[in-house]
């Protein structure tokens, strides 16, 4: 059974670790702050200029003012800053943060990255996320295995305009954890319920299957 979108970000929230400064990117990513472990200090930024953001409001705690960068309503934590946009990249161009996540519409076995714009389509554009693979070595990307027509999203080459090349380590679609290394997918996890199998049909880009792919837990 494929992943849901908040259990893609619990399985996230466990690569975060103590001290952490990390960008969440807009979708699954921005679900991760609602699930870091107790106890644990995770300063998270948005470029938007916004250190310290929170869980995502309640009702009762929705302030229309403070929003991330995909104009979310957001809550801030103990110790949050605000600051002009331009401080912003300046700390994610300057190596600063410790953690990525992005969405993506494609991935490829050379660890590039498409997650801007598919031709003929209106889509929400760049962002940030030049900025975030070009100053970030440590990102993760979140999607879905496949497009809704059932179309491969792991490729052998990205077919769309790049975000970045050569900058993506680690994938979690809603059918497997996988890292990119030595020109393959490596299956390291399988949802729960989700077959071997399935996952080779849905990736089409080179995937290389241990003897032993555990099953994630929640």
């Amino acid at each position: 059974m494929a992943l849901s979108r908040e259990q893609m970000a619990m399985r996230v929230a466990r690569e975060l670790q103590d001290g952490f400064y990390v960008n969440l990117g807009i979708g699954i990513p921005t679900l991760v702050a609602n699930y870091v472990p107790d106890g644990m200090e995770v300063m998270l930024q948005s470029e938007n200029g916004l250190l310290g953001m929170g869980a995502f409001p309640t009702e009762e705690e929705v302030d229309a003012d403070m929003i991330n960068a995909g104009k979310q309503t957001v809550t801030t934590i103990p110790g949050a800053s605000i600051f002009s946009s331009a401080e912003s990249f300046g700390m994610i161009r300057g190596g600063h943060v410790d953690l990525t996540v992005l969405g993506a519409f494609e991935v490829d076995v050379s660890g590039n990255i498409a997650s801007w714009m598919i031709p003929g389509k209106l889509v929400k554009g760049m962002g940030g996320a030049m900025d975030l693979v070009a100053g970030a070595d440590n990102i993760i990307v979140t999607m879905t295995h496949a497009s809704k027509s059932g179309e491969s999203k792991l490729l052998e080459s990205c077919s769309l305009p790049l975000t970045g090349a050569g900058c993506i380590t680690r994938v979690l679609t809603d059918l497997a954890w996988l890292e990119v290394e030595d020109g393959a997918f490596i299956l390291k996890e399988r949802a729960p319920g989700v077959s071997v199998e399935e996952i080779r049909e849905k990736t089409a880009g080179r995937l290389i299957v241990p003897d032993h792919v555990p099953e994630m837990q929640f």
